[in-house]
């Protein structure tokens, strides 16, 4: 009996202080090749810990689909973002797991007048990605090194893979045969670069989430806007030209102190939404 009037003490404790708190909705937004089943669990811990939270997880474009081109994707996931921003004119969050998590900034971007306040990318790709681990997860015949001649076709391009894949010494085919990277990062100017960055700065924070030992991100600064140079070495986000340019806002929202960036090593790629006490390290804090 004394068990269970501690179980109700603290269960009217927790509803009380969310009534107080009043924690804004989140939205999360499983990976490549998963759906929603696979963000459960921090689903889960959002609900437990952030008692009366309400949490939307995405089920859209799960497994085989999640490999649909990225800007039919951003297409969906902008409907569906706005009908539920609009059932919460307060405000809400949204979370993004690795590919994700780019799509989700992806969205963001093309909705000028959205009411996200905070963005959370889970250690996503968002300058690219270029690297065998990442690629042998879905075509395990391919290499980094010859991938582009497919990647960077009309063919290849209808993949959300090829859409990102960034490869540095590949520039020029990049800049001419993908569709969405280079657009979303503004790297190409369009009559839509300025609300891709305009929308982005109207962010009260981003958290950029990444770490050394992710094993899938490649590189894993990625994650944090940094990327390979042509000599494949790794130049930090904020000496690249999408930074000291803010040409999608990036140093705006740094020097407003709305962007943070968490380095968080002894992680894997498939334990960031999973494992409890990351979630609760580098997720939950920035939730409120």
């Amino acid at each position: 009996m004394q068990f269970l009037r501690n179980v109700i003490q603290w269960n009217l404790f927790l509803g009380a202080f969310a009534f107080i708190v009043s924690y804004k909705p989140v939205i999360i937004m499983h990976g490549i090749l998963s759906g929603a089943d696979s963000m459960k669990s921090l689903q889960r811990e959002i609900e437990l810990l952030h008692f009366g939270t309400k949490v939307y997880n995405c089920d859209l474009f799960s497994n085989w689909f999640s490999l649909e081109n990225a800007w039919k994707q951003v297409n969906e996931l902008r409907d569906y973002f706005q009908t539920i921003g609009k059932l919460h004119p307060g405000g809400i969050i949204v979370i993004g797991h690795s590919q994700g998590g780019l799509l989700a900034r992806a969205t963001i971007q093309t909705m000028p007048n959205h009411n996200v306040k905070v963005f959370i990318s889970l250690s996503s790709p968002q300058a690219g990605q270029y690297g065998t681990n990442f690629l042998h997860l879905i075509f395990p015949d391919l290499a980094a090194r010859t991938v582009y001649e497919l990647f960077y076709s009309k063919v290849g391009q209808l993949t959300s893979v090829a859409n990102y894949w960034n490869d540095p010494r590949k520039q020029d085919l990049y800049r001419r045969y993908s569709v969405f990277l280079p657009y979303i990062n503004n790297e190409i100017q369009t009559s839509n670069s300025s609300i891709f960055r305009t929308a982005l700065t109207r962010l009260d924070k981003m958290v950029l989430i990444g770490g050394p030992d992710d094993g899938v991100i490649t590189p894993w600064q990625s994650s944090h806007f940094g990327f390979f140079n042509g000599s494949l070495d790794v130049i930090p986000f904020n000496e690249r030209e999408i930074f000291t340019s803010d040409t999608i806002g990036l140093k705006t929202l740094a020097d407003h102190g709305k962007l943070v960036i968490v380095v968080k090593p002894f992680v894997h790629h498939l334990s960031w939404h999973r494992n409890r006490n990351v979630i609760r390290e580098v997720i939950l804090p920035h939730l409120i």
